[in-house]
Order: structure tokens, then C-alpha cells, then sequence
């Protein structure tokens, strides 16, 4: 389960299955010292299991940041030169692309990974079981 507070990059990455929280960013569980928000947040997520059955399922969480929507709009005034964001994938080197689009990309150690999570986990002696 990830927990998000930025909707178009969730739906890109697509991970199994999400929260969002439309709260700033970094405050994805809730205000700082809001121990009872904290807390209803992580009781909604962790109920979310028994109810999120289709993979790339996005659950929209009930909770507001403010009544005041004007926190979305701070930092994002004039001068903001940000590229929108697409589903297309970007890379830092052609050579990237190219081992993306092959399945083997490298992790920082140069090797390369398994696209199959699972026969990683199995690699390093963890069990694995699969549920959809």
C-alpha cells in the first residue's frame, strides 16, 4: 500500500494499490502533532487492505487539509517553470531507455534486476505468495 499526496505522479508510478490524501506534500499522515488525524488516517490505510481487490486501485481519502483550499496554491505562484507531467517515463540517458525497454535496468551496484519481484524475493530466500 503507498500512501500519496500527489495524485498525477500516483497514477503514473500505478503501485499495486494507493491511498490519497489531498494534503500538501510530505504530509501524507496527517498534520504534525494532529495525533488524532494521524490516527484515523493509519486506521483508514490499514482498512483499506480488506477492501482494495483490483491492483492500481486509488482510494480517495475522506480527509481535508483546511477548509482553506489556498495551501495548494502557495509555491505555485508566478515563475513557476515546472514541466506538466505525462505517463510517458523519462530517463537520464539513452542508454537507460534502452535497458528499460529490454527489462534490465541495473541497481546502483550495477546489477541487473529481475522485472519479476517475486524471483527477486526468491533470489535472497524469501517466500513468496502471490494474490491478486
Amino acid at each position: 500500500m503507498t500512501m500519496s499526496s500527489a495524485l498525477d505522479i500516483t497514477r503514473a508510478v500505478n503501485p499495486p494499490r494507493a491511498i490519497f490524501n489531498d494534503f500538501p506534500l510530505g504530509h501524507t499522515a496527517g498534520k504534525p502533532l494532529d495525533h488524532a488525524l494521524q490516527r484515523e488516517i493509519m486506521i483508514e490505510t490499514l482498512g483499506a487492505f480488506e477492501t482494495m481487490r483490483a491492483p492500481g486501485s486509488i482510494k480517495m481519502m475522506p480527509f481535508e487539509w483546511s477548509a482553506d483550499h489556498s495551501w495548494k496554491h502557495a509555491g505555485a505562484g508566478e515563475g513557476d517553470n515546472r514541466t506538466e507531467r505525462t505517463e510517458e517515463p523519462t530517463y537520464q540517458t539513452e542508454d537507460d531507455k534502452a535497458a528499460a525497454a529490454e527489462g534490465k535496468l541495473a541497481d546502483e551496484r550495477g546489477h541487473s534486476r529481475p522485472r519479476d519481484r517475486g524471483a527477486q524475493m526468491r533470489s535472497v530466500g524469501l517466500r513468496v505468495d502471490v494474490h491478486s
